[in-house]
């Protein structure tokens, strides 16, 4: 997961099945108040501001996050304008200026990338707003607080799943197609596979065939680079770690183009991602409780906006390092699952998907067969 790009050229059909691949992991466009056109001013109560980074790739921040941080924070007495930046940091940033210049009391960014996120904060900070970085760490960032799950855990998770689907196959051979090298969270997801993975590479079990990072999470071009690299390894595969369901959706279109199937990891146990864990042609998503992120930070938020920092250090107890500023960050990190079909009914049974959106027809018998009803 290093910041190494790799130039991709179209590749006729492909791309076009990449494309539809990538439009069952997207979210639908965001209904009233979740449009990044504008900042609607919160009705009463305490104001917090939220921005999310966008909906292309990724189901959760329209279809888990916005709402739940919502509930959240009206349990605790706050008043949040949660707001999507639809991937554009000039959205973003006028969002974020907006929301200062209205007074919020506290300002949670799930940013584009650490730059952004740097200036967003450095910028709430000089107005005296307290910042919470939200899902993503922005390294070299003045934000105080850190809420988010244990990234290197999940990163774990999905390698220790490769190498427990190809323990009995000896030199199997693994591609990595990893997230964004400006996501500091993709970083940790790629050092925590590692934790497993490479011991595995390194006796020989595995064989790496090549490690991508794709720019801006983007489903299609995660897709191109896959097909490039199985193209240049002569069509051979026998696992692929993909580093979210949008990425394991785009490889497992390019698999099926080319009559593959493989073990292939992915997260966020989106509807899309549940559903290819149930075909068998994703081996594993993770599981984020993401109403539990929403809640913490509801709680983190409440202590803030009162100025309350010993009651957000009693939320806020374990620490995230910042390698770029040289600093622990104050932080919440909530534990992920590994989800299997074995299991795909834990997701169903908490509510964050519905079992309609996942038992489709064509996998009632599947659905069935996983206690899901």
């Amino acid at each position: 997961m290093r910041s190494k790009t790799l130039a991709l050229a179209a590749v006729g059909a492909g791309v076009a099945l990449v494309l539809s691949a990538c439009g069952a992991n997207e979210a639908p466009a965001p209904g009233a108040g979740g449009s990044s056109s504008g900042v609607a001013a919160p009705s009463g109560g305490t104001k917090v501001g939220v921005i999310l980074p966008e909906t292309a790739t990724s189901a959760r921040w329209e279809g888990f996050d916005k709402p739940m941080i919502i509930e959240a924070m009206k349990a605790q007495g706050l008043d949040a304008d949660v707001q999507n930046a639809q991937g554009d940091t000039a959205t973003f940033t006028r969002l974020a200026d907006s929301m200062i210049t209205q007074g919020v009391k506290v300002l949670v960014i799930a940013s584009i990338n650490s730059e952004l996120g740097k200036t967003v904060a450095a910028k709430a900070a000089n107005a005296g707003i307290p910042v919470i970085d939200y899902d993503r760490l922005n390294l070299g960032g003045s934000s105080k607080y850190y809420v988010s799950f244990d990234n290197s855990k999940v990163g774990e998770l999905q390698g220790q799943a490769m190498v427990t689907a190809l323990k009995d196959k000896a030199g199997a051979q693994v591609i990595e197609i990893e997230g964004a090298p400006t996501d500091n969270n993709a970083t940790l997801f790629y050092q925590g596979q590692q934790k497993a993975l490479k011991p595995a590479y390194d006796s020989g079990a595995l064989k790496l065939v090549r490690s991508q990072p794709i720019d801006n999470w983007d489903n299609q071009k995660g897709g191109q680079a896959f097909e490039q690299i199985l193209t240049q390894n002569g069509g051979k595969v026998d696992g692929v770690v993909a580093a979210n369901d949008g990425l394991a959706g785009a490889v497992i279109t390019v698999l099926n183009k080319n009559g593959l199937k493989v073990p292939v990891t992915g997260q966020d146990a989106t509807a899309a991602g549940l559903q290819a864990v149930l075909r068998g042609e994703q081996y594993m998503t993770v599981f984020k409780p993401i109403k539990q992120e929403a809640e913490a930070t509801a709680k983190l938020a409440a202590a803030l906006a009162k100025g309350d920092t010993a009651a957000a250090d009693a939320i806020a107890t374990q620490t995230e390092k910042d390698p770029k500023g040289n600093r622990d960050v104050k932080s919440v990190l909530l534990t992920p699952q590994t989800i299997t079909k074995a299991n795909v009914k834990d997701v169903i049974t908490a509510g964050y998907v519905k079992a309609s959106e996942v038992c489709t027809p064509e996998l009632k018998a599947a659905c069935t067969e996983a206690g899901i009803s």
